[in-house]
């Protein structure tokens, strides 16, 4: 941990928080906010009733804090991030300030169903998985820090989707989060910024002589702010997520309203409010590509005119800027700012070139989250030039320039020029942003020790070449507040009564848990705690879903994004080898096992909705089969989002990180899951591998190819027919999905994951990683039938996953990329 981390504070109470004063709190605001009385409210209006206490209370630290960084002139980082999945709010702020237990006690005593109440609450629709969840745990850990930091992003009115489960496929419904209303965020009304899209640029000199360049003729809209205060745990900091909604540059068009036809005389306004009406729309289509473009530029526009708004607040000119602003750019995303800030510099205010240049690459940092280089986004040329004309011409102008460093350096290479340049000139031209990121940058991040190693060896080997020493590791991190203090009261309250509460500002701590992992009594509560939050999870699945769930059976869960790298469809074929070695042999040992899965599927992805509809069918033949009894389950949870996660993973025995080795860039799946007790069953693939490091090779479960060993195979002519010829356990599961044995009412509906496999390559291994699979997850019976060595394991992963807090990479980021300095808490 770094050294200017400060000693772990003790959450201080609000002086007004004696019982008395909260109780009539709470009753005032259910009267004179809510419109309510104690006989007539609803447990909604019990949820907005506690929030609005929470937010006065949240409120005057929010702005002491504030004024706290202007006073100092303050350097200030600010994550621009396309998403912030930030969960539920009311339990992790209160958990946060000190006051879910007093909440608790005054509600009961009022009559109110606490546990009622705080689920009524909707998780907040703005983001889809992973990058969004490490947002929201950045900002989390820059509060808890006091670190001076804002989160930026877009206001979406709905989320991705909410998933059902209609007949065995994902069906796709709005996620109108916001249709109750939002009581955290607080509307700026007066914090309106101009967004221009298309037009074109006209040329001229100035008094100088200068040639200067004005975008004109655009289509505008206006970006409106929506604060949301961020509190610390321990600490009185309450930073700021600024979120903007698209607002129409005028109301209607009179001229159509005068003349009777309504529709039209609001279509502009309803075209411009599009921008910020859903989360990642499809973009199998144009339309939604250039939706997805447009809200990018959007977000990180208004983001910057607000950035360098403040920052003039106290500086005459630019020269500071770096020294005082220091932006982080979550994925490629963003990446449009760096011709955005090269715009405002030079265009608006008429900086010279490599001036603003220096300023540009000294302010912004970027994080990488993928090695694939399909991932990596790019834009046609064409649809760049339309929407976004004058920020075409900057690229290329950083372009000419980049490239002509490149031939000085490296003379006589046209190949190197091809595959670093930031236009993409294969197969019609197109925008490759992670290039633009990586060359307007100041550092490049990687999110886990062999992702940046990857991205070193591989994507970027160019850059790191030209770039020595700019590509670095800054390996993920989660919050222990919402992670296990929020997510698993039974288990941070056991934790505590051993060790004291200092872990959840400092995860170190949990060190202190190791010698405990041989005290049979530790075990013994800490086996009771993982049975009671099983039991719990039974329950809920026996009410959400009529699934009967066995509390003493192994919990195997693979809960994240449905994609063929991560490999749902490897676990099933285990699912399917179990079953048939339970039909073989039905008198054998089987360790009884229920396999849960979770995870939503982009609307266009075929393979990966075709995933979910073979897990469906799949649990309906197992669950009913009568040979099978009670030795093996699946289920497959839907709508998986943070509150979902929250539920499940304390109940977890077994982790799934199955990814094809060199995929993942990091994951925080596998630290969540492993900070609340279950074992690791992976790759070493993204943050596997020092999960392994942190919590030993005895208490992981590893299989599988390595990062070389896919390049090997692959390189020398991957068969997969060959490895499932020489398996005959594979070859039936084969046999069997392909052939209709999982679907007689469609025999052919499966045939495309099969042919997948076989006919079309298997290009993520799974063939390969079979066997090696299937060894692996015996290990993990074998483990599982000796319960106290088992949760001897289990405590040994709670207590070394210290070093996957946020707050460490936070702290990183701080001291190696930001150079922001940490402030005293306002009392």
């Amino acid at each position: 941990m770094s050294s200017h981390i400060k000693k772990p504070a003790v959450a201080q109470k609000h002086p007004g928080s004696a019982a008395p004063e909260l109780k009539q709190s709470l009753v005032e605001h259910l009267t004179y906010v809510v419109g309510k009385d104690v006989l007539t409210a609803t447990d909604r209006d019990w949820f907005f009733t506690a929030a609005y206490v929470a937010r006065d209370r949240l409120t005057g630290r929010w702005m002491e804090t504030m004024q706290n960084y202007y006073a100092r002139d303050a350097k200030r980082v600010y994550y621009f991030s396309m998403e912030f999945l930030m969960g539920r709010t009311l339990v992790n702020n209160l958990l946060n300030l000190g006051f879910e237990q007093e909440y608790r006690e005054v509600l009961a005593e009022l009559g109110v169903n606490w546990d009622k109440v705080r689920k009524i609450e909707d998780d907040a629709g703005l983001g889809n998985g992973g990058l969004g969840r490490l947002a929201a745990c950045f900002l989390d850990s820059l509060a808890t820090l006091d670190l001076p930091g804002y989160g930026y992003g877009i206001r979406y009115e709905y989320g991705m989707f909410r998933q059902r489960i209609e007949n065995g496929r994902q069906v796709e419904h709005p996620d109108n989060w916001l249709r109750y209303g939002n009581p955290w965020e607080f509307p700026r009304a007066e914090v309106l910024y101009q967004v221009k899209f298309h037009g074109h640029v006209v040329k001229y000199s100035d008094e100088h002589g200068v040639e200067r360049s004005h975008w004109v003729a655009t289509d505008d809209v206006m970006a409106m702010a929506y604060d949301t205060p961020i509190p610390g745990y321990g600490t009185h900091t309450v930073n700021n997520m600024r979120l903007w909604a698209a607002k129409a540059t005028r109301d209607f068009d009179l001229r159509y309203f005068n003349e009777g036809n309504y529709i039209k005389a609001v279509e502009d306004k309803n075209e411009s409010e599009n921008l910020s009406k859903v989360l990642y729309p499809d973009d199998t289509t144009a339309m939604g590509r250039e939706l997805r473009l447009k809200q990018q530029y959007f977000f990180v526009c208004a983001s910057l005119q607000d950035v360098l708004r403040r920052y003039e607040k106290f500086h005459d000119d630019f020269d500071a800027l770096p020294d005082k602003v220091a932006i982080q750019l979550n994925d490629t995303h963003p990446s449009i700012a760096i011709a955005e800030l090269m715009r405002i510099l030079v265009d608006v205010r008429h900086l010279e070139w490599d001036k603003a240049w220096n300023l540009t690459t000294r302010t912004f940092a970027y994080t990488n989250h993928t090695l694939m280089p399909e991932a990596l986004e790019s834009w046609p040329v064409a649809m760049f030039e339309n929407i976004l004309p004058r920020h075409l011409q900057i690229i290329y102008e950083i372009n000419q320039r980049f490239l002509q460093d490149v031939m000085h350096r490296y003379p006589g290479d046209p190949a190197m020029l091809r595959r670093m340049s930031l236009i993409d000139e294969d197969g019609g031209k197109s925008v490759r942003m992670a290039h633009l990121a990586i060359v307007g940058s100041h550092k490049v991040n990687g999110v886990a020790r062999i992702h940046t190693e990857l991205m070193k060896q591989t994507i970027f080997a160019d850059f790191d070449r030209f770039y020595p020493g700019k590509i670095v590791n800054m390996t993920n991190g989660i919050t222990p507040r919402r992670w296990l203090n929020q997510a698993n009261p039974l288990l941070a309250e056991l934790i505590s009564s051993r060790i004291g509460d200092d872990w959840k500002k400092d995860l170190d701590q949990l060190k202190r848990l190791i010698p405990l992992a041989d005290d049979a009594a530790f075990r013994a509560e800490f086996a009771a705690v993982k049975r009671a939050n099983k039991e719990r999870l039974a329950r809920s699945l026996k009410h959400q879903l009529g699934f009967e769930a066995d509390p003493d059976s192994l919990f195997d869960m693979q809960i994240k994004r449905i994609h063929e790298y991560k490999r749902q469809l490897l676990n099933l074929l285990h699912v399917v080898t179990l079953y048939n070695r339970i039909r073989h042999d039905p008198d054998a040992d089987h360790v009884p096992r229920t396999v849960i899965f979770g995870g939503k599927a982009a609307p266009g992805y075929f393979m990966a909705k075709l995933t979910i509809k073979l897990i469906n069918d799949v649990a309906d033949i197992v669950n009913n089969d009568p040979h099978v009894a009670d030795r093996l389950k699946v289920v497959f949870v839907p709508n998986y989002d943070v509150s979902t996660a929250e539920e499940l993973i304390p109940a977890a025995d077994l982790s799934e990180q199955i990814s094809t080795a060199g995929t993942e860039a990091s994951g925080t799946g596998n630290m969540k899951l492993a900070m609340n007790g279950a074992l690791t069953i992976g790759t070493l693939d993204g943050a596997n591998i020092e999960i392994r490091d942190a919590v030993g090779e005895d208490n992981i479960f590893i299989f599988g190819l390595t990062a070389e060993d896919v390049t090997r195979v692959r390189t020398a002519g991957y068969r997969p027919w060959d490895y499932c010829q020489a398996n005959v356990e594979l070859r039936e599961v084969l046999d069997m999905i392909g052939s209709g044995y999982f679907s007689a009412d469609d025999p052919d509906r499966f045939k495309p994951v099969v042919d997948t496999l076989l006919r079309y390559g298997d290009y993520f291994l799974l063939l390969a990683d079979y066997a090696s699979y299937i060894d692996s997850q015996k290990q993990v019976e074998n483990a599982y039938r000796d319960q106290g060595q088992w949760m001897k394991k289990a405590i040994l992963n709670v207590a070394n996953m210290g070093r996957f807090s946020s707050d460490r990479t936070v702290m990183q980021y701080a001291d190696e990329i930001w150079d922001v300095r940490q402030m005293a808490s306002p009392e």
